[in-house]
Formats: C-alpha cells, structure tokens, sequence
C-alpha cells in the first residue's frame, strides 16, 4: 500500500506541538490589537504580475522561487511568496487609503527553495503594514511591533540591524558608483551577480556568494539625501526613546525591489539556521504607483513564524487545559458531560475521557494533556460538591459545584500574571 508523505519543503504540525503556533499566533494576533493593527485577509494566489511588478522582476525570488501555474482559465496566477504585495493590491483595489490604514495578516507563504533548517518550501508569516504615513515615527512604531513580538515569544538576544537605502534620487547616484566597483571586479562574481550589475547592482551586496568581493564596496548610506537622512537619524532617535537596542548595517539593502529609505532585520545571536533573521521589513513609498495605485507612502515587516519558534526558548510549560474532568463512576457520565459544558461556555479550556477508564488512567491522561486541575465526579456529586487536585501544587479540596466556574477563573488570572511577571521581559 501507498504510504502518501508531505510535499517535499514542508511540514506537519500535531497536537500538543501545535500548541506552540497557535500561541504563536494569539500573542501576535493580541499585540496587532494593542498596537491598534485590524486585520486583512487576502488570497493565497494572485496574478502573477502582482509579484512580478512588486516584488521585482530581477529578484531571487522573482527568478526562482515563485509558485506560478497556468490555471484552467489560461491564467498566470502565483501562489504569494510574500503578503505586502496582495495587501497593497487589496488596498488600491479598494478605493486607495484614506489617511491612514493599519492592516495585520498572517498565514501560509511559499517559496521554491533549497529545504533547510529555518527554510521551508511553505512556511508562515505574521505581518503589519503600516500604509499612508511618510513620518519616521510610523517606521519606529513598526520596528518596535516587531521587536516586542520576539519579547513575548521569548526569543533571546536579539539584534535589530537597521540601514537607509534612501530616495529613488540616492540610488541612482548609489548604482552608478556600486557599478563601477563591480564592473572592476566583474570576474570575480558570481553567474547571478553578473546578471546584475547592469540590471540592479545594489542586489549584490545581498549576494552571500560574493560576500568577500563586495566586502570593500561603497554602503548606501554614504550617498543619503538630506531628507533621507534626517528621516533616518530620527528612526534611530525614536528607537533609543524606546530602549531599543539596535546596530547600523550598511550593507542591509533586503532582497526585495520595493523598499526605499529605513530597512532593518531582526536577527537572533544565538540562532543559527540557513538563514539568521526571523524577520525583517522596511519602507516601501514606491509601491501602490508600482501596482498602479495613487502615491501612497507605507512602511511594514513580516515575522518568520517557523524560525521564530526554533530560536525561542521553547513552552513556557503553561497548562493547555484549565480542568480535566475524572469520572469514578460511568453511571454519572451525563453529569460529567453537563458540567464540561458548563464549563465551556464560560469560556474555560475543559476536556474528559470519552471512554471507561480507570481513576488512575484518568489523572495520567489529566498529566498528559497538561491540565492545570483535575476535577473528580464521585460520591461528593449527589451533596453538590466534586474533589478538586492542583496538578502543580498537589492541594486537595473540596468545592461546591456552583462554585467550580469562580474557582477554575481564579487560578487562570493567577496563573497568567505569574506567568507575566516571571516571563515576560519588561517593555519600556
């Protein structure tokens, strides 16, 4: 018989290991909230020009790594290898940005690569655009997004690397000076660096291939305009408001043709995969008349999901179940069931055995499946009463039934603000 495997480049994730996503998820999803980011859906696939435009035709990602088909229309569509494009597109194809829009997404991205450690051919991004604002402030409120969110997901030692790449003026004085470098130096490049030295030089100082090469080149930073500069100088003064530690990169240009003026990447000292970031992003003014909207300037990142739960420090060890439900007699199943209910719709994480079990097994079970508290169903149920064990402390007691929902609430709150006192680094 055919035993049927998951498509090269990507992965399953199963109970209790999805555990550490779909906290993944909630922690972004919350702080989207606070920082006052609404959430935008788009699809999985685009026209192809969609990428081909925004993403840059002369790209790696462009060149080699797209997902692109013919659907049954005779359509070129995309699987997306990255979400600022469609949610620029959604954007412009809803009317353009009033003021100011604030959009999260999250999802799936993929990406014909290589498979390595922190590189997978479908893997998943948390993103914010901060679309409509020019102002160096809307650049550090978005660093920042990012920098808490690996606070709270207790990655260590994190580095945030930030350059100025500056305005479409800057670069073109930039390109033609990086040019000449390379084309004094063309026979040492790479097949793929020499591709572009005519077409986009500055995408080789992102070439790890011709890392030695470039090594001497000029940065984009020393041909900054007066505006771009200032704009920087003042992202780096936000950042230091903020206590946010961060490092000049001049040779951080992104591998993406959109961006313009502030880039950073977050990088991880301690984490060590095929590719070290686990997330990055910039300011990309250029790109709504690109896909051909009205000139709308934004600024934006996205958080490698995958790679960040590799560098972190792993499960905090918080329950994933508040009570675990042990029956000693099946005849008061129909209770058990009731109470579960119960339980559930005040929001409480509740589960029982579905089967006849012993006690014994039963609290094994409550073990396993990281219960913060066993609730038994004996004798005690017909005086409106139930035994009540915390897992962690090992305290018995015995509480009325109509008390159970304030009890098992009482120790959550408890629970999260030890858990947020003791593990969650201070932001400033």
């Amino acid at each position: 018989m055919t035993i049927f495997r998951a498509p090269k480049g990507t992965t399953d994730v199963l109970p209790p290991d999805s555990q550490r996503w779909r906290d993944a998820y909630r922690i972004f999803d919350e702080l989207a909230e606070q920082f006052g980011y609404g959430l935008v859906l788009t699809p999985m696939f685009e026209d192809t020009e969609v990428f081909a435009r925004g993403v840059g035709g002369d790209t790696e990602v462009v060149e080699k790594q797209m997902y692109t088909f013919t659907d049954k229309g005779g359509r070129s569509v995309t699987l997306r290898p990255e979400a600022t494009a469609s949610v620029v597109r959604a954007a412009i194809q809803a009317g353009g940005v009033q003021g100011r829009l604030k959009a999260s997404y999250w999802g799936p991205m993929f990406r014909y690569e290589r498979p390595q450690k922190g590189r997978l051919r479908q893997f998943y991004q948390g993103g914010v655009e901060y679309l409509g604002s020019s102002t160096p402030e809307s650049d550090v409120e978005v660093i920042e997004f990012g920098y808490r969110y690996l606070e709270r997901m207790n990655v260590p030692d994190v580095e945030v690397r930030v350059n100025s790449i500056g305005d479409p003026a800057d670069r073109a004085r930039y390109e033609s000076e990086i040019r000449a470098f390379l084309n004094d130096r063309y026979e040492d490049l790479s097949d793929d660096a020499k591709r572009r030295v005519v077409s986009n030089p500055m995408r080789v100082l992102d070439s790890k291939a011709d890392a030695e090469v470039v090594a001497g080149a000029p940065k984009p930073d020393q041909f900054l305009g007066s505006e771009a500069s200032e704009h920087f100088a003042a992202v780096r003064e936000g950042l230091e408001s903020l206590a946010i530690p961060y490092s000049l990169d001049s040779s951080l240009v992104r591998g993406l043709d959109y961006y313009n003026r502030t880039v950073w990447e977050y990088v991880p000292t301690r984490y060590d995969a095929a590719q070290s970031s686990v997330g990055g992003g910039g300011r990309y003014d250029g790109l709504f008349e690109v896909l051909g909207g009205k000139p709308t300037p934004a600024v934006g990142l996205a958080m490698g999901v995958d790679r960040i739960l590799l560098a972190s420090r792993g499960e905090t060890g918080e329950p994933l179940l508040d009570a675990y439900v042990v029956l000693v007699d099946e005849s008061r199943r129909s209770d058990a069931r009731r109470l579960v209910s119960e339980l559930r719709n005040a929001s409480l994480r509740v589960d029982l055995t579905d089967v006849t079990r012993s006690v014994k097994a039963q609290f094994k079970e409550a073990d396993r499946r990281r219960a913060a508290a066993v609730l038994v169903i004996g004798d005690e149920w017909a005086a409106g009463r139930v035994a009540a064990k915390d897992l962690a402390s090992g305290e018995q007691s015995e509480i009325e039934t109509k008390e159970i929902i304030a009890w098992l609430q009482a120790r959550s709150s408890r629970l999260v603000r030890e858990s947020s006192g003791s593990s969650m680094p201070e932001t400033r």
